[in-house]
């Protein structure tokens, strides 16, 4: 069973601590984050803070398809032979990541399964809801070394859509500006979103940054990468957004192939035009041998329990996690069709990889 999920922030620190000292002090830690804003925040906060502590740590960010509890990622975390392993960002699902070291989780997702034996530091049902940034600026805080990192803490806040009064945010925005922040993350995020969906630069940046204008200043090369990413973000989001959405009853579907992981933001997008219903798009172009689909909705409908009661029965761990409002997954072409028809567009069916 997972253990130690703390109730409330000031649990947060305590369950840090307690975790590391179950870590083997003559191997470094592995860090293993999400490659969006929030999660690259937060695998920042962590990786500073362990230094800083005298205690560093190596880093892994997931990529374009890949699922941390998967064999393969098994298999080469394994080789790394890390002193212990904090995952962030990446959701709460059933069974170890690498069995047999010690596991911190670290997020804020509906969890969809047991975690085997790690520590749960999950905001998940909190009100309001920390992301796993502020969750990692918890955990920081823990060790006393979180000094000049709200800003990074912020950044999750505002990436991952979060809302709350959390003063960890309001200190950020006076100390470094809301514009700084909101431009940050959109060069953060961009990455990601992009056809190579290469997080490294990113994550130089949160790395050695010491606020958002520095790091949206350009005196790094790694900024100007950023905003190469940026633009090709933006002109694949524009051809997608012209597709016109098809409807059927409380659920309007858009679908369109592209290689940028422009779906979650053309969802986004619609579910403003489309207040009334459930809006789903679909990209057929992201990953080869895989429809990549993004929920959203304004309808207040729980998506993670829509998606469960529509589920085809070859969906696996890639399906239906996230949050109630903005969720998504990833199919297999033949459970696509069947997702397809159960939800009432039939003809919406792809070739079989």
């Amino acid at each position: 069973m997972p253990r130690c999920r703390p109730q409330n922030p000031s649990d947060v620190g305590p369950a840090f601590r307690a975790a590391l000292d179950g870590f083997d002090p003559d191997r470094p830690a592995l860090i293993l984050g999400h490659f969006d804003a929030d999660g690259l925040a937060a695998t920042a906060i962590l990786a500073r803070a362990l230094d800083r502590a005298g205690r560093p740590a190596e880093i892994r960010i997931t990529g374009k398809g890949e699922n941390p509890w998967s064999l393969a990622m098994g298999r080469e975390l394994q080789a790394r032979q890390p002193g212990g392993l904090i995952a962030t960002d990446l959701g709460i699902r059933e069974g170890d990541i690498l069995p047999g070291v010690p596991t911190v989780l670290v997020d804020h997702h509906v969890p969809s399964g047991t975690p085997g034996g790690a520590v749960v530091i999950s905001g998940n049902g909190w009100v309001p809801e920390p992301t796993s940034a502020l969750l990692a600026f918890w955990c920081a805080e823990g060790l006393g070394q979180a000094e000049g990192l709200s800003w990074l803490a912020a950044l999750g806040l505002i990436g991952d859509m979060a809302t709350g009064d959390f003063p960890e945010l309001a200190e950020a925005q006076a100390r470094y500006g809301k514009t700084a922040l909101r431009e940050a993350v959109a060069l953060v995020n961009a990455p990601r979103r992009t056809a190579a969906a290469d997080a490294g630069p990113a994550l130089e940046l949160l790395l050695k940054c010491d606020g958002p204008k520095e790091l949206v200043k350009g005196d790094h090369p790694e900024t100007a990468l950023l905003r190469e990413a940026r633009a090709e973000v933006a002109a694949e989001l524009d051809r997608a957004r012209r597709t016109a959405p098809k409807v059927r009853g409380d659920i309007a579907l858009i679908r369109f192939a592209s290689p940028c992981q422009v779906h979650p933001l053309v969802a986004q997008a619609w579910r403003g035009r489309l207040k009334n219903k459930i809006v789903l798009a679909a990209n057929t172009g992201y990953r080869p041998g895989w429809v990549h689909f993004a929920a959203r909705t304004a309808t207040g409908t729980d998506l993670i329990r829509f998606l469960a009661d529509h589920r085809p029965p070859g969906a696996g761990t890639e399906y239906g996690s996230g949050h109630v409002q903005a969720t998504g997954g990833a199919l297999r072409p033949a459970d696509w069709n069947d997702f397809a028809a159960r939800i009432g567009f039939p003809e919406e069916q792809v070739p079989d990889a």
